[in-house]
């Protein structure tokens, strides 16, 4: 029998360890139990640490390249994205400038007006007492409001310019269902006093007709655009508003018009009008110093606060913007043409046989009269068309041509009102060519020009030789009376000597005296130079027309110092005794009476 070696021992197992030996035992035998080896314990912390680096590093890199892609490539938009939401460009509103008169009379001003609204369901009163109450102060009929507020439930719009005073007495009635939005409008306080000068502003704030439109530039006031910061609940941050933000100056836009001259023009110019039942009328009156409108009436015109209800061809300036035939009251101009270019003297003399044929056309004067032997304050005197034709021709066409050029004729007329328009007066060749052009004119028909223009042309005979630029426009006056913009114009240009324009003033003067064809122009204790004109309208299909004639009138005032230059003009008179002596002279005399008045014009001293 074999023995075991002395030294082993055996350890004795309680029944417990045992069983948990051979637990362990069965444990490590199966697959899904296995306790891992000591190295792998250890490893397994390794792997979940560079798992972790692996994730941080990846979002490390995708949010690098966000923030690449926010900060560098979408950066400039995203900050002008954020600039737009956080900033805000304010351009507050600024009233156009006011204009006014000579006298500063305001002839335009921008003023606060509302906009009522009506809401009929939000009312709290039944829609008649509504409209009962409303009535007197929109001037409306009751009716009128009963059947605005039936048809709409809301947003109805009972006035767009409704003034002040008006919406505080609207509110007064603290009715619901009215809204009253401000906003401001032009408004004109002469109504339609200047309205041909001044013209008038549309819903957009532009000007469409006058000075309104020509001086825009003037009238609109520059204005500062400022950027300020918006709070997080969009409301303007006042800390960054500039100091003295929003200020405008209070510069005013002065007219050289003189509103006082300007009402007793409209007024006689009206009365004669209807009277002899004329188309269209206009009265100019020119300092002929300076060029200087101290009135400019046309007739029929409108009222620029309402615009909209007027006749859009009112709304242009026919003194600047249509052509007519002067007819005599050219005549002046003509005898000065001839003393300056040496073909007359003061004391020649012409005879009018009443008839004169040139080429193969027939001329005639009026109501076929003849006067005879018959000086040159003569053939004035007596508007002779014969002794004019008779004077032209001994000056060569190409000549005449010249003159009449250097007066204007066939040029715009430059002025600061717009939608002037050039004369017109046939090409040289033709007139040289045909004598009746030359001879035609010499009375004033043949070519065309502006009322304007036949005003600055006689000025040059008022001021000693000088052809004027006409103007409205004075300049932008402050508050204090302190002028700070004066229009730039072109200097006077010589045309006649003063010798000769006072030869042909002295000649004019006749006209108005008690045998003239200007009499009624007559102002007892002044000395006046006119002459009148009657003549035929031209036809657009050619020659004349037979039942239409225009009259004018013009003068200069007064005679020994002459200054001031007047035009009348009545366009269609109806009537068998509707002449320039009988229908344009009594106009000017009624203007020039108030002419001196309003510039303290003393008596002539007799010669």
């Amino acid at each position: 029998m074999q023995k075991f070696p002395s030294k082993i021992k055996f350890r004795n197992f309680r029944k417990s360890e045992f069983k948990t030996s051979l637990r362990n035992r069965t444990a490590r035998k199966s697959p899904d139990t296995l306790i891992p080896p000591a190295t792998e314990q250890i490893s397994n912390p390794k792997i979940r640490l560079f798992a972790v680096w692996g994730v941080l590093m990846a979002a490390g890199v995708v949010l690098s390249f966000n923030l690449y892609n926010l900060q560098i490539v979408r950066g400039p938009k995203l900050t002008e994205q954020a600039r737009k939401q956080q900033m805000v460009n304010l351009r507050p509103y600024m009233p156009r400038r006011q204009i006014v008169d000579r006298n500063k009379d305001v002839l335009a001003i921008d003023q606060q007006v509302y906009t009522l609204y009506a809401h009929p369901r939000q009312f709290n009163e039944p829609r008649h007492k509504v409209a009962e109450l409303l009535a007197p102060i929109l001037d409306k009929e009751v009716s009128e409001l009963e059947t605005k507020f039936a048809a709409k439930k809301s947003g109805i719009v009972l006035n767009s310019t409704l003034p002040e005073q008006l919406a505080d007495r609207v509110s007064a009635l603290s009715l619901n269902g009215l809204e009253l939005r401000q906003k401001y409008a032009r408004f004109y306080p002469q109504q339609d006093l200047v309205s041909e000068v001044v013209g008038y502003v549309n819903l957009d704030r532009r000007g469409q007709a006058g000075l309104e439109y020509s001086q825009e530039k003037l009238l609109e006031r520059s204005v500062q655009t400022v950027r300020l910061s918006r709070a997080g609940n969009g409301a303007l941050m006042p800390d960054y508003v500039p100091e003295g933000f929003p200020n405008f100056d209070d510069m005013r836009l002065q007219l050289t018009i003189d509103s006082r001259l300007q009402r007793a023009a409209r007024f006689a110019l009206k009365n004669q009008m209807k009277r002899y039942s004329a188309k269209r009328g206009a009265v100019i009156v020119m300092d002929a110093y300076d060029g200087s409108l101290l009135a400019m009436v046309t007739q029929p015109t409108y009222n620029p606060n309402e615009y909209s209800k007027s006749d859009i061809s009112l709304f242009k300036n026919w003194t600047v913007a249509d052509l007519y035939e002067p007819g005599s009251t050219f005549k002046p101009l003509n005898v000065a043409i001839a003393l300056e270019a040496g073909i007359i003297k003061p004391d020649d003399t012409f005879n009018d046989s009443g008839i004169i044929q040139v080429g193969d056309r027939t001329i005639k004067n009026a109501e076929n009269k003849r006067y005879g032997n018959i000086t040159i304050a003569q053939i004035l005197q007596n508007s002779s068309n014969i002794g004019m034709v008779q004077m032209i021709q001994r000056l060569r066409p190409s000549v005449y041509y010249g003159w009449l050029e250097k007066l204007g004729l066939g040029q715009k007329l430059e002025t600061d009102l717009p939608f002037s328009v050039a004369s017109q007066l046939k090409n040289q060749e033709e007139f040289v060519a045909t004598p009746i052009e030359p001879a035609t004119t010499s009375f004033g028909q043949g070519f065309s020009l502006t009322p304007l223009q036949l005003v600055q042309m006689t000025g040059a005979l008022a001021n000693g030789g000088k052809l004027v630029t006409p103007h409205a426009i004075k300049g932008l006056l402050d508050s204090k009376e302190q002028m700070h913009y004066t229009p730039t114009r072109a200097e006077p240009r010589q045309i006649f000597s003063p010798i000769t324009t006072q030869r042909v003033v002295e000649m004019m003067e006749t006209v108005v005296s008690a045998k003239g064809t200007g009499k009624e122009a007559r102002i007892p204790g002044y000395r006046i130079a006119g002459k009148t004109g009657t003549a035929q309208k031209a036809s657009s299909s050619g020659g004349y027309q037979s039942n239409a004639r225009i009259t004018n009138f013009i003068s200069i005032l007064p005679a020994e110092s002459p200054r001031y230059v007047v035009l009348a003009i009545v366009d269609e008179p109806k009537g068998a005794n509707a002449y320039g002596g009988t229908v344009a002279a009594p106009i000017a005399k009624s203007v020039m009476e108030a002419l001196i008045t309003t510039e303290q014009i003393p008596p002539s001293q007799p010669r």
